[in-house]
């Protein structure tokens, strides 16, 4: 008999619980959360304004009953709403200002249940950035949000479909401010968290990782840019020492190639469109987003707020079901 099978005295594990953020209410995220399948094995808990879940699933043909958290009686599966309320009235399709503070209130409150282990991961819906900051509120993106609001000094932001995942040296910056942004130290932990996670979140003992050059050709020797040679190629050189399994710098132009991709399990670029418009045309629908180096587990669909298809019934719930399908997964 396995020393792992389940004997008489052993308790069954709870249902892990799955913080939901609705996101941008003007957005699709209240339609996704609405129009989602009911939880399998699982418990969710949807954190939103309900009246804002009310109006959108009457506006959708749908009947939402779902009661609030807590609340762990059920013996089944379940999907609760967590109430924050908005500031504002919320209509489908218009951004209001006044609402970004409420955006972030669902996102702290959903941080703060994970690190209280009230929740056991977060999946998160999408948000406005131009309206939160409009609304004087400094907001580059949930990664940078979430790790601060942990206190996690660093963290790697990956994008993943189910036959690839990229993973970003740099994230929400402009284009001019990348290269002095690749400093040895930062690369060496970008390195390093990737490297982990991908080994206790994915399973993967020994995973293999291609690291792409910042500039066209990855430098061609110098003639095309320094960042190579001054600060990727000796960081991959000392990381490789270390143990971890590492390919690169390589031109980017190359690097998704198939028969490249065949024995890699991640890919590291260096910016946010080196590498992300690649894997959003592989596979945009089962896209999910994932923040690596957290102290709990996070995962976000990969696209916009859609204002134009809010309460219109076209919402698609693929990366969302996506995003919440890895997150359970990861859930040991």
């Amino acid at each position: 008999m396995s020393n792992s099978a389940p004997t008489r005295d052993r308790k069954p594990r709870p249902r892990p619980v799955l913080a939901l953020t609705a996101g941008e209410p003007a957005g699709i995220g209240p339609d996704l959360c609405i129009a989602l399948p009911p939880p399998s094995d699982h418990d969710q808990v949807v954190i939103a304004d309900p009246q804002v879940l009310a109006t959108r699933a009457a506006q959708l043909g749908i009947t939402m009953a779902a009661p609030l958290w807590p609340g762990r009686s059920a013996a089944e599966p379940m999907r609760y709403i967590l109430p924050v309320p908005a500031t504002a009235p919320v209509i489908p399709g218009q951004l209001d200002p006044r609402n970004s503070g409420y955006v972030i209130e669902c996102l702290r409150r959903a941080t703060r249940g994970c690190l209280a282990s009230e929740f056991q991961a977060m999946v998160t819906g999408p948000v406005h950035k131009g309206v939160i900051n409009d609304a004087g509120i400094a907001f580059t993106g949930h990664t940078e949000f979430l790790a601060a609001e942990s206190g996690t000094s660093q963290v790697v932001m990956m994008l993943a479909a189910p036959d690839l995942r990229v993973a970003l040296a740099t994230t929400h910056l402009p284009l001019a401010e990348v290269p002095r942004a690749i400093t040895r130290t930062h690369l060496t932990r970008v390195l390093e968290i990737l490297h982990a996670d991908l080994r206790t979140k994915f399973g993967l003992a020994n995973p293999q990782i291609l690291v792409c050059g910042l500039n066209p050709h990855a430098g061609e020797g110098g003639h095309l840019g320094h960042e190579e040679i001054d600060v990727i190629e000796p960081v991959v050189t000392a990381c490789r020492a270390r143990g971890m399994s590492l390919r690169g710098p390589v031109p980017a132009d190359t690097a998704f190639l198939p028969t490249t991709l065949t024995s890699v399990d991640a890919v590291l670029t260096m910016y946010h469109d080196q590498g992300l418009p690649v894997l959003k045309h592989h596979d945009f629908a089962h896209t999910i987003n994932i923040t690596l180096g957290l102290p709990f587990v996070r995962t976000s669909v990969d696209h916009g707020t859609a204002l134009e298809l809010a309460g219109c019934g076209r919402a698609d719930c693929s990366s969302l079901a996506a995003a919440i399908a890895f997150a359970r997964a990861l859930c040991h």
